[in-house]
């Protein structure tokens, strides 16, 4: 064929089956077209480039008289002859004694044709120089091509293309809501194609959700799981995921090889690599998501000096294997898809240096957090407070590296290492709510066998005790305690004060005020004999909350202040911890004023560090001075963003306390019949935690309801009761804020928490579980996680999942929190 030669409308496929989803994508890439000669959709294998590049290109065709033409070139191995391919694509002959080249740009040079290079990424460089030399000699020509890597010559613009979208939230979504995603739309149009009659509804919907969140919303993936709804359930299928390249190793026949399984298409990426690159993707599979020092640290052996991880990392962006996942402090943060690192964990095993990276990566974790919470309770710069939201930082960030390390930790029963990471770990857990996570991992390792030295077993034993505590398990505690006290005897090891600490406010929460006094005056004696000043001052708080239950509220205030001395310049989450006390002591005299300003101290302390449970106490503190001065207003906007707040984090026992305050409000404002639906849900939730008011307090409640009942009559309290008893949480929270309905502002609305008081029975009750089921739900109630689950009782994330999607079904619920109402009303109480 000569320059003359028409060369047609085009050789566009007919697409095979419908094409799902990307409108966005589609319309932003048109227009992209429009403006960019050279336009390169990079992605990982089975990410969907080349589906997405011929839909693109039907839809524009019509901007192009000279048609869109497909050239594939993925079994084009010898890049000599990639201009050969393209020049066949076309219908253009080489002419003799003239480079084949010239004579495709000659032919292409007055056209105005778009053109679909697909699969570049194994003769990148060959196709690079052709593109360049088509687009200076054809300016009317436009260039798409799929590769794994970018072209990286000029003008090219790179796309990388998304997985299909999926639902942000975690929360349960209803049938239709999920049905607008494009992932979930996917994944149910194929299902139907092989077995018809297939809809996604709620018996399904769960599963299909969870199936296309560990495919990570990857077309190709979601496309070989539904080919098996022909053989296996929804849930099977979800449930088989832990080793989907087994699962998914059978599609399409006639699809190209690297599109029939989801190991091929991985495959395919993988052996285009240097070997270099190779070995840096396989051991970054033992990250949970990582920046660029991680990997140096903990990549950089053997093959890989410290000084290639950078080019070595860019290189594997560029091909579309790591993925660039925003920044954090200033520092970029990376990630591997999930398929991408099950895949790569596998060579890495494969290789022999799973476990010795596994332990590189858990050592490099635990200095970390360890490096930071020894300069978080010193004397020095930073300041504390950039100190400790580093820490917070950290904690939040690499959640998920964490327990990795803890898992390698107890796979090769390391209880050292774990022990010492689990201590290092114990304020974010407590801060975050995650106490029973921290329980159970220092319950392994602390039931493991082998030599531990006896300073980390103490303060292991010490900071499990604190965890009981958090609990309210008072006899955990206090065994846990006196374990570690005998143990730092018994070796003259450091710590003895954290175990007292906590021996003095479990005897003072039993009313044994001489017994902690003697106690908590043995930890601070340990604490100076260790220089230990933050621990001294936090016994001296101690020390000062003892005496003052004693009613020596003078000498209370003077170890207040002493504490204060030895903490202030040391540590702001000490100081704010004493300024609390000393308002509640302040309180205790009447002094209002004092108490008000001391509470606002601390509250600004506590703001500094998000402690969003002794936010909530603080403005608490607030709230209960100003409903004593009459203050009705100040009461109100303080205790309802307590109120808010605590709802927020899920602290019950805290949201009844703010309820039983509202019904006060309420009784002075004239409404008894509001008063006594608060005190009805306040009671509920306090029984659900199983944590009754002193006697104070319950008397002072008590006198509260009387009144009420007088005002309404016997019969009418009594039912209000009852209705404010069957009351949600948020309903309780509504009704304090004198609101029927609304979402609650703010962060409050975006987190709070559906805490069920009163969960109403599916028609089968708890006869329809199973005894595994109830087993699950108790463990729900516990507050574990799947994965937790999965961890207790030695089954996989998967199978846990599956199991709490059937309890979800059949007993109408659509939240943990329901499930955890629902047990809890089911079980003997324990200390919660």
């Amino acid at each position: 064929m000569t320059t003359e030669t028409v060369l047609g409308d085009g050789n566009l496929p007919a697409e095979p089956n419908s094409f799902v989803g990307r409108e966005r994508d589609l319309a932003e890439l048109a227009r992209l077209l429009g403006d960019v000669r050279a336009l390169t959709l990079c992605g990982p294998g089975g990410i969907g480039k080349t589906r997405l590049a011929l839909r693109l290109a039907c839809e524009v065709v019509p901007g192009f008289p000279d048609g869109a033409w497909l050239v594939e070139l993925a079994d084009t191995q010898d890049p000599s002859l990639v201009t050969r391919r393209v020049a066949t694509a076309l219908g253009v002959w080489e002419e003799p004694d003239r480079p084949l080249a010239e004579t495709v740009t000659e032919a292409l040079r007055p056209r105005r044709l778009l053109l679909i290079l697909d699969t570049c990424e194994h003769v990148v460089d060959a196709i690079a120089g052709l593109v360049h030399q088509l687009l200076a000699g054809c300016p009317a020509l436009r260039v798409i091509a799929t590769s794994r890597e970018p072209l990286r010559i000029r003008g090219e613009t790179v796309w990388r293309v998304p997985p299909l979208a999926l639902p942000a939230a975690v929360g349960a979504l209803a049938v239709g809501e999920l049905a607008q995603h494009e992932a979930i739309r996917l994944f149910a149009e194929r299902a139907a194609a092989v077995r018809p009659g297939f809809a996604l509804d709620s018996g399904n919907s769960g599963a299909v959700l969870r199936l296309c969140r560990t495919l990570d919303g990857m077309p190709l993936a979601i496309e070989l799981a539904a080919a098996r709804v022909g053989a296996l359930s929804v849930e099977q299928i979800a449930a088989r995921l832990g080793d989907r390249f087994q699962l998914l190793a059978s599609g399409d026949r006639t699809a190209p090889p690297r599109q029939q399984t989801l190991r091929a298409a991985v495959d395919w990426s993988y052996e285009l690599l240097t070997e270099p690159e190779q070995v840096l993707l396989r051991r970054l599979a033992v990250f949970s998501g990582w920046n660029l020092e991680m990997a140096e640290q903990v990549c950089a052996v053997d093959a890989i000096p410290q000084d290639r991880v950078l080019d070595l990392l860019a290189a594997l962006i560029d091909k579309s294997l790591v993925t660039l996942d925003g920044e954090v402090d200033g520092n970029a943060r990376y990630r591997l898809l999930d398929t991408i690192r099950d895949y790569a964990a596998d060579r890495l095993n494969a290789s022999g240096e799973g476990l010795g990276m596994r332990m590189r990566h858990r050592d490099y974790m635990l200095r970390t957090v360890e490096d930071i919470v020894e300069r978080g309770f010193v004397r020095g710069d930073p300041p504390w407070l950039e100190r400790v939201a580093m820490y917070h930082r950290v904690a939040v960030v690499e959640r998920a590296n964490f327990l990795a390390a803890l898992a390698s930790s107890l796979e090769h029963r390391d209880a050292e290492q774990g022990l010492r990471l689990c201590s290092a770990l114990r304020t974010p857990w407590v801060a975050y709510g995650d106490v029973t996570e921290g329980i159970v991992w220092f319950d392994r390792f602390l039931g493991l066998d082998g030599d531990v030295p006896p300073v980390f077993r103490a303060r292991a034993l010490s900071m499990r005790a604190d965890l009981a505590f958090e609990q309210q398990d008072y006899a955990t505690a206090a065994e846990c305690a006196q374990a570690g006290l005998d143990l730092c005897r018994r070796t003259g090891s450091p710590g003895a004060t954290g175990a007292l600490r906590v021996l003095a406010v479990v005897a003072l929460r039993a009313g044994h005020h001489q017994d902690a006094l003697a106690k908590i005056d043995s930890g601070i004696e340990a604490a100076r004999a260790d220089c230990d000043e933050w621990n001294e001052g936090l016994a001296l708080a101690v020390r000062a909350t003892i005496i003052a239950r004693q009613g020596r509220l003078r000498e209370a205030q003077r170890v207040y202040e002493d504490a204060l001395d030895v903490l202030r310049g040391n540590n702001g989450w000490g100081v704010a911890q004493t300024l609390y006390g000393l308002g509640g002591l302040a309180r205790a005299r009447g002094d209002h004023d004092a108490a008000l300003a001391h509470f606002r101290n601390a509250l600004a302390l506590y703001r500094d560090v998000d402690a969003r449970p002794e936010i909530a106490r603080c403005l608490a503190g607030i709230g209960w001075v100003a409903l004593a001065q009459g203050d009705l207003e100040l009461a109100r906007s303080s205790l309802t963003e307590s109120l808010e707040l605590s709802l927020a984090i899920g602290q019950r026992l805290a949201v009844a306390r703010g309820l039983d305050a509202f019904a006060m409000i309420a009784v002075a404002s004239g409404d008894p019949g509001r008063a006594v639906r608060l005190e009805g849900a306040a009671r509920a939730l306090r029984e659900a935690v199983g944590h009754m008011p002193s006697a104070l307090a319950r008397a002072n409640l008590d006198d509260l309801l009387e009144s009420a009942r007088r005002q309404l009559g016997p019969s009418a309290a009594e039912a209000l009761f009852a209705e404010g008893a069957a009351m949600s949480a948020r309903e309780a929270v509504r009704l304090a804020r004198g609101s029927d309905g609304g979402e609650l502002p703010g962060d409050a609305a975006r987190l709070a928490v559906p805490l069920q008081v009163a969960v109403p029975l599916s028609p089968g009750g708890s006869s329809t579980l199973t005894p595994r089921e109830r087993e699950i739900a108790s463990l729900i109630a516990r507050g574990l996680s799947n994965r937790g689950i999965a961890d207790e009782l030695v089954i996989s994330p998967a199978t846990a999942a599956r199991h709490v999607a059937n309890i979800f079904t059949k007993l109408g619920f659509s939240s943990r929190a329901q499930v955890a109402a629902w047990a809890a009303q089911r079980e003997p109480r324990h200390p919660n």
